[in-house]
């Protein structure tokens, strides 16, 4: 079964290219919850040496090609698993998803997580799906990564970096 399709079963919605949340986001729920971005071809992707991610704060987000390539999970289209609101929070997945995607138009925005996907060549075909929680978004999130890390030999979905 293919992550899509499992994450379909696990109640995720979406599935819309980043091309297609770029032009229109107003589907994205104002709501708490979890999203993950998704590479849907089955071939490693080319990584860029400068990506599209903007320099917040005046940091580049860019690293080396061999970081990617080490970073790269095999066996797996999950790139990112990312959160939205929770206790304290007042972001929603549309909010957050929002930053996420103005970070990768080069916009000077608060958007670190996640930043290698923007140092994939063909970026904009990534697919974004999201689930709204009633549960802690950060708890439902550590959860995914670490059932993630399980059945990858103890690595982080590519664009989650350690914190």
């Amino acid at each position: 079964m293919s992550n899509s399709n499992l994450l379909r079963e696990n109640g995720f919605q979406g599935f819309k290219t980043i091309k297609e949340l770029w032009n229109n986001n107003s589907q994205i729920p104002k709501k708490q919850g979890v999203y993950v971005v998704i590479y849907g071809k089955g071939d490693r992707p080319a990584f860029l040496e400068k990506g599209t991610g903007g320099f917040f704060k005046g940091k580049d987000p860019n690293v080396t090609i061999e970081e990617l390539e080490q970073k790269w999970v095999e066996n797996t289209s999950v790139l990112y698993i990312g959160k939205a609101g929770g206790t304290g929070a007042k972001a929603t997945l549309n909010s957050r998803l929002v930053q996420y995607l103005k970070f990768g138009q080069g916009r000077n925005i608060g958007h670190w997580g996640g930043r290698y996907i923007w140092q994939l060549a063909d970026a904009e075909d990534l697919i974004v799906c999201w689930k709204e929680t009633t549960e802690e978004p950060r708890d439902v999130e550590s959860k995914m990564i670490d059932d993630f890390k399980k059945a990858h030999e103890g690595k982080r979905p590519f664009a989650n970096k350690a914190d």
